[in-house]
């Protein structure tokens, strides 16, 4: 699932491309994994004004007043979002797109999208999905104390599970919570509640500094390198030795979602 970093990428590109335009048409169509969709007919004609991320999600509005609409967009495992010039050959079948935007300059497709939802102000005041994110860590008014509280609400969950709960803190996914445990060399089956409290913020400050670095260079790495196979510390490393000790990487699945867990026995002891 594409994290925060690359949903700030996505919506940088697709700032560039679709804000201050005019709307010429926009749809949406069921799919595999999309049964339902809204109906966009009447967002053509509108400007658009805002192109965000925000956590996970891509927030796209149109027009202002008592006409503004907020598209809401979720990835997960499956979206992509391309940009064309108008008349441009699509790279994906057109079967495949879910969303089209269609502009005088250009047309933004995202397709295979699980997530599509078109909201009133009030709509995404009241949205479930919205309302419950944790502070964005990419976001320009982030506070990693609030992000530290948050987690603290969940004294018995285990930090590697805590990491990913985006009501806590939003942007985080399976990569960068793998890779910020070991760089912090906290073992990801601790409890929050025995953590202290500047080892929460540490972890923290590591995630939103690596998720920054990456929004921004267009490359995730931890290690400093940039060589392909050498850029994480962990992640999809099980076997391998440790970078940093030579102890055989781990791995194992954890949570309600069974995600993926790469973690150094030496490095990241187990909590007694």
């Amino acid at each position: 699932m594409p994290e925060g970093d690359t949903l700030f990428r996505v919506a940088t590109g697709l700032r560039r491309v679709l804000l201050g335009q005019t709307l010429l048409e926009a749809r949406a169509r069921p799919g595999p994994l999309l049964r339902s969709v809204p109906d966009l007919s009447g967002l053509a004609g509108l400007r658009i004004t805002e192109v965000e991320s925000r956590g996970k999600h891509l927030l796209i509005t149109f027009g202002e007043g008592r006409r503004r609409r907020i598209l809401r967009n979720h990835l997960r495992m499956s979206g992509s979002w391309h940009r064309y010039r108008p008349g441009e050959a699509w790279r994906l079948a057109d079967r495949r797109a879910t969303l089209v935007l269609r502009t005088d300059h250009a047309v933004a497709v995202c397709f295979d999208c699980p997530t599509v939802e078109l909201l009133t102000d009030v709509g995404a005041a009241r949205s479930k999905a919205l309302a419950r994110l944790g502070p964005d860590l990419l976001g320009p008014d982030f506070d990693a104390a609030d992000a530290v509280a948050n987690l603290r609400k969940l004294p018995h969950t285990a930090i590697g599970e805590a990491l990913l709960d985006q009501c806590a803190l939003a942007g985080i996914g399976n990569v960068v919570r793998n890779e910020v445990l070991f760089m912090e060399r906290v073992n990801p089956r601790t409890a929050v509640e025995d953590l202290r409290a500047g080892e929460l913020e540490r972890l923290v400050v590591a995630a939103h500094r690596v998720l920054r670095a990456a929004a921004i260079a267009g490359v995730r790495t931890t290690t400093g390198e940039r060589r392909p196979g050498a850029r994480l510390w962990v992640y999809r490393r099980a076997g391998r030795p440790c970078r940093r000790c030579g102890t055989r990487i781990e791995l194992s699945r954890q949570g309600e979602f069974a995600r993926l867990t790469f973690w150094c026995p030496a490095c990241q002891r187990a909590p007694a």
